[in-house]
């Protein structure tokens, strides 16, 4: 028996939507044992990095910070350069420009589809933490973007979602919101499959 929610949260409509696309990521990082060495979490951190470098932008964007309190403070990109400088990796090499600019205005109901991958990463980072932990790495040495908030992943992402889900969109955009998501899965598998194979 399949349940319904009558009317989910456009969080949890974002998660049923894309849980197939996300399994699938997750299913790829896992298999290539991403963890197994320094090398190996060196890869992850520039799949990372080159991801938020996509997305870097938005969280300057002040239609995006008036919607979404505490947003500056989540971006995470000096965080994993400063992980991989620790790791004595070079930043990798970007493919073009990236999907937001600060020279352009972004979409927000697209821009709200990357952020929810991007914030919703956090929630695995706890088990992430652990595994790089065993590689000698911590929240001040090479995995200081797998580092949890001051109030915890859960209340953090709790934060994010609610105000996620307050921003007032029609149902045109409710689908952009979707689409930006799944495209923003899409980007990561990309990536995933451009650096693990």
């Amino acid at each position: 028996m399949t349940l319904v929610i009558e009317n989910p949260s456009r969080a949890l409509r974002l998660k049923m939507l894309t849980r197939e696309t996300h399994e699938i990521l997750d299913n790829s990082i896992m298999a290539a044992a991403s963890f197994q060495s320094v090398d190996g979490y060196a890869n992850f951190a520039a799949i990372q990095y080159l991801f938020h470098r996509e997305i870097d932008a938005l969280y300057s964007d002040n239609a995006l910070l008036a919607a979404l309190p505490g947003l500056a403070e989540r971006r995470s990109s000096p965080l994993i350069a400063a992980d991989l400088a620790d790791l004595g990796k070079a930043l990798p090499d970007a493919d073009g420009k990236p999907q937001f600019s600060e020279d352009e205005e972004a979409d927000i109901p697209t821009a709200l589809g990357w952020l929810y991958v991007a914030e919703g990463s956090n929630m695995g980072a706890a088990l992430l933490r652990k595994e790089a932990a065993k590689l000698g790495l911590s929240d001040s040495l090479g995995a200081r973007h797998l580092a949890p908030a001051p109030e915890g992943p859960a209340a953090h992402w709790r934060q994010f979602t609610a105000s996620l889900d307050a921003v007032d969109l029609s149902p045109e955009e409710e689908e952009r919101v979707v689409a930006g998501a799944q495209a923003a899965f899409q980007c990561v598998q990309h990536l995933a499959n451009a650096r693990l194979g």
